[in-house]
């Protein structure tokens, strides 16, 4: 059986069921320290009551029974019992080693109850999503008041882990993955690329579906993301179903679910707990109450798939069936956001064509600001992360992080000043530009953002396989890039090597790694002008030219720029920044220049010259534009 072409047909027809809580219907049977440890694990050194995970092992009639009984009332779908089966938390009862066993017997204790129930009624075929929960560690917020840039673990670690829990389930059986109760999006991340590793690894694709949490009224996750960031953060998993589940009962999770129904151009899912816990952390809302409002879900066309999360039961899910049967499913719009570029931090970004300047802060760029390189290399991380909250106060739509620096270790004092950022809500609010030159440096930034960020850069020019290597790890991570014009044969100078160049980069990008090409931001090379040089008296107009020509060949993309003015004693810099601003921001508005960079090289820099900085990129009038650097003395990188 094709699942997604069967769940597709069947979600374009009517809505899905999922079943209800598995931790509710546990505490029912009311399990000992001896049921949960069973004979095999009578001597184990750890206390292990609570693991509900570990009773696919210990007490698997318990497990098996429970599925029957969600199936029996109506649910089309159940979740693995694997919620915790990852190493990380599993490490908390010191049985790690058994991980992949927990996952290949849960799924197959799910899928014999699928297949039991399927004979029944071959009209309704039943499933079995393989849970893959959050975890208990997390990847954007430091578990020490003290140390807001430590981590209890690393993305590797997370993804090392996933890996092994998604191996398990597709060899016990798993129709789909559900990569579920999403309260920190990195760690999703991490899921989502564990997820394709092992797709890759085993040369099989199922199903994917997302579901996230929003933890209170604020209408965000738990690491801050809004409904539309998060969205924006994951859609280039292309999941068969996105949705929110947990933290909130139905009628405080209307809002934000109304929301993602017109953002998301998939199928919807939403599976609340039975309203909120009372002083005793039970669950009081009753199946009718919830069956109830589910309904109304569906009368207003929202939803694609409906289940319970805590406090709900077979009851919950048997109201839910009755109350929704024969009610239309959501329609899934053939491109519900937008079509424009989408990027984000804790919120979103979108490039409109009518925006007004968007401002990309630089001085957390180490090549371009002495001040902030020099806080770096004294580890005096606190007073740069109060540069990057300059930034954004002053503006900056984007924030570029680069820590290209010869005397100090690039992954880790990116690792390290991203991590401080994940605390400031101010900044973090805005999306990311990973900026360098070392490719292990990116992808250490790739790793600690949760938002969808901007890689910069790539090129061609260690050749097409290692240019497509890199690409698909920015499509892994979901984040937008710079590719420069730089192939084999080095920087393009005349328009037609700029177009040439960008238009096999757009091919190798859209057609071979399938990157949308709305995530695309070509750099055609304005070089280096007002050097009195007759040899660089071309650059400026060639990049000018060639603008609206990558623009006709490449649709959807981006032009960035930056413009680089030499300082000589015998000329005027000021005059001449300012002469040659008017022209480019002449341009760009009638020719496709959407994304600017305006700096100056430095030759014998005087104060007179860095001040014209300020007004050069100010003045430019390109959708976006590089924040000043007006304590740089140093040369840019480009």
């Amino acid at each position: 059986m094709d699942v997604h072409a069967t769940l597709s047909e069947i979600l374009s027809r009517r809505i899905v069921i999922l079943d209800g809580a598995m931790g509710t219907m546990i505490q029912r049977h009311k399990p000992t320290e001896a049921d949960y440890r069973g004979a095999r694990f009578r001597e184990h050194s750890h206390d292990v009551k609570g693991n509900n995970d570990l009773l696919v092992l210990t007490r698997p009639e318990i497990v098996r029974g429970i599925h029957d009984e969600y199936f029996a009332a109506g649910a089309d779908m159940v979740e693995t019992n694997t919620f915790a089966a990852t190493a990380i938390a599993q490490a908390d009862y010191a049985l790690e080693s058994i991980v992949y066993e927990l996952n290949v017997e849960a799924a197959r204790l799910a899928k014999a109850s699928a297949a039991v129930w399927t004979a029944k009624t071959p009209h309704k075929p039943r499933f079995v999503a393989g849970s893959i929960g959050p975890m208990n560690r997390t990847l954007s917020i430091s578990p020490s008041v003290n140390d807001p840039a430590f981590r209890a673990v690393t993305f590797d670690q997370v993804c090392t882990a996933y890996a092994e829990q998604v191996r398990g389930l597709i060899d016990g059986g798993a129709d789909v993955l559900l990569v579920e109760t999403i309260f920190d999006t990195l760690n999703a991340k991490a899921a989502l690329v564990a997820v394709e590793d092992v797709f890759a690894e085993r040369g099989v694709r199922l199903p994917v579906m997302i579901s996230v949490t929003i933890t209170d009224r604020s209408g965000r996750t738990l690491s801050g993301q809004t409904i539309d960031a998060f969205w924006t953060s994951v859609m280039h998993a292309k999941p068969m179903t996105v949705g929110i589940n947990c933290a909130l009962g139905a009628r405080d999770m209307r809002p934000y679910l109304a929301e993602l129904a017109a953002l998301a151009d998939t199928w919807i899912s939403c599976y609340p707990n039975a309203g909120l816990p009372n002083a005793f952390g039970e669950y009081d809302e009753t199946p009718e109450t919830t069956g109830a409002l589910l309904r109304e879900f569906a009368d207003a066309g929202m939803v694609n798939l409906l289940g319970g999360c805590c406090g709900t039961t077979p009851d919950h899910i048997r109201a839910i069936a009755e109350r929704v049967e024969g009610r239309a499913s959501r329609a899934v719009p053939a491109s519900a956001l937008e079509p424009y570029s989408r990027f984000s931090g804790l919120e979103s970004l979108v490039v409109r064509p009518d925006a007004n300047f968007l401002m990309i802060g630089e001085r957390t760029n180490i090549t371009g600001s002495a001040k902030f390189a020099e806080l770096i290399k004294k580890n005096d991380f606190g007073a740069a992360v109060a540069v990057a909250v300059d930034q954004v106060r002053g503006g900056a739509n984007i924030l570029d992080v680069n820590m290209d620096e010869g005397m100090i270790d690039g992954v880790a004092a990116m690792t390290t000043f991203l991590n401080l950022l994940g605390g400031e809500p101010e900044v973090t609010r805005i999306p990311f530009m990973i900026d360098s030159s070392k490719w292990s440096v990116i992808e250490a930034g790739l790793k600690c953002v949760q938002g969808k960020g901007i890689v910069n850069s790539i090129s061609l020019k260690e050749g097409e396989d290692d240019f497509v290597k890199k690409a698909h790890v920015v499509k892994r991570f979901g984040a937008g890039v710079v590719v420069m014009a730089f192939d084999e044969q080095g920087q393009a100078e005349t328009v037609e090597r700029k177009v040439a160049i960008c238009a096999r980069a757009y091919d190798i990008l859209t057609k071979k790694v399938g990157i949308d090409a709305r995530d695309i931001i070509f750099d055609p090379n304005i070089l280096a002008i007002a050097t009195g040089i007759d040899e660089h008296n071309e650059f400026a107009k060639n990049y000018i030219a060639a603008i609206p020509r990558i623009k006709e060949r490449c649709p959807g993309v981006h032009i960035s720029g930056a413009c680089r003015i030499s300082r000589f004693r015998s000329v005027g810099t000021t005059s001449s920044a300012r002469r040659c601003t008017r022209r480019f921001s002449s341009t760009p508005s009638r020719r496709g220049w959407t994304w600017a960079s305006s700096t100056q090289a430095s030759s014998s820099s005087t104060r007179t010259s860095r001040k014209s900085s300020s007004s050069t990129s100010r003045t430019s009038s390109s959708i976006a534009a590089r924040m000043p650097r007006s304590d740089s003395s140093r040369s840019p990188t480009r």
